[in-house]
């Protein structure tokens, strides 16, 4: 019997989108054990999942190499038959170089690439590239050898109990707003957020959403804003009870972050606010209703870098600053 591990050990988001492997895993192998190898925080993601086994935790926070052997050795003693290393850095690699398994995939920037059975070359298009692959797309070429070259859609699994629990925010219709990002560059200014959400029909209740490290920006845009239905429900809920709580929602509101894959995760609508990054990095909605919303022009300092930075490089920002409510509002004609 075949078994599978998957590992992706970067950014809660990353592990979103991994998931979209083992969905097409377990459709060309539905007998096969599939496992995913997290780093610490993540594994509340794949609660209840159908089709994931063990989840294996890293733990990066404290131990750090020490921990990283105790899990190479784990994984080892799996003896699993085929290796998935969606990760690009040695860490993973070096896992991957003493899992024993036949089959190791991975991208050729890991520097344990050397021992793969199948390397890709990870490219990342232009930024204004039409058709750009998505990540999911990179992924997928890891395992067209096994499956086909079509890649499958993430997909996370709130729990009836999930759901339960945030029926009571369900009384009427309302819009999700996950107004936080680890990175400055990708964050929509609190500002912004707070003059979009004052423009918002009166009879939709909102619901700010993000980790416990997000209540003080919450807080932040909860005060400031006019709307007199907005509840900061930072840092109350897991990733599966927001995800729950987003399913239902008349629109969700993202940046270049974790919320907008748990959309396209559970075929939420969600409007996507890219600032410094741009979508053909291949990190944009993946479903008909996600809509991404830009600066219309073509600043000559975007995209800044892959990533976010801390400030923004020029000092103006204007990435964020000329985004319109216009735009943040696309939807609310077809609603009320």
């Amino acid at each position: 019997m075949s078994k599978f591990l998957i590992i992706q050990t970067a950014f809660t988001g990353d592990v979103i989108l991994a998931t979209a492997l083992a969905e097409k895993l377990h459709t060309f192998f539905p007998d096969a054990v599939i496992d995913l190898l997290v780093r610490k925080g993540n594994e509340g993601l794949l609660d209840q999942h159908p089709f994931i086994g063990k989840v294996l935790v890293w733990d990066k926070t404290k131990n750090k190499q020490v921990n990283l052997l105790k899990m190479a050795l784990q994984v080892r003693k799996e003896r699993y038959t085929h290796v998935v290393n969606v990760h690009r850095f040695a860490t993973s690699g070096f896992i991957t170089f003493l899992s024993g398994a036949s089959f190791k995939a991975g991208f050729d920037k890991n520097p344990f690439s050397f021992c793969y059975t199948r390397k890709v070359t990870h490219m990342i298009d232009a930024p204004y590239t039409e058709n750009a692959v998505h990540e999911t797309g990179r992924n997928q070429a890891l395992i067209a050898g096994l499956t086909d070259s079509e890649p499958a859609l993430p997909a996370l699994y709130p729990a009836a109990s999930d759901f339960a629990q945030i029926k009571r925010y369900q009384e009427k219709p309302y819009v999700c707003v996950a107004p936080s990002s680890v990175w400055y560059t990708k964050q929509f200014p609190a500002e912004r957020w707070v003059g979009m959400i004052d423009l918002l029909p009166a009879q939709y209740n909102v619901y700010l959403l993000g980790a416990p490290g997000d209540k003080t920006l919450g807080e932040e845009i909860a005060r400031r804003t006019e709307h007199k239905n907005v509840v900061n429900l930072c840092g109350q809920f897991n990733f599966l009870r927001s995800a729950a709580l987003m399913k239902g929602a008349v629109m969700n509101y993202a940046n270049d972050s974790a919320p907008l894959h748990i959309a396209s995760a559970i075929d939420a609508a969600v409007t996507a606010v890219f600032c410094s990054t741009v979508p053909a990095f291949g990190f944009g909605p993946l479903r008909p209703n996600g809509k991404v919303v830009e600066v219309q022009e073509r600043l000559y300092c975007r995209p800044c870098g892959l990533h976010g930075h801390k400030a923004c490089p020029e000092g103006h920002f204007r990435c964020a600053s000329e985004i319109s409510n216009d735009q943040l509002l696309w939807w609310t004609s077809k609603t009320t």
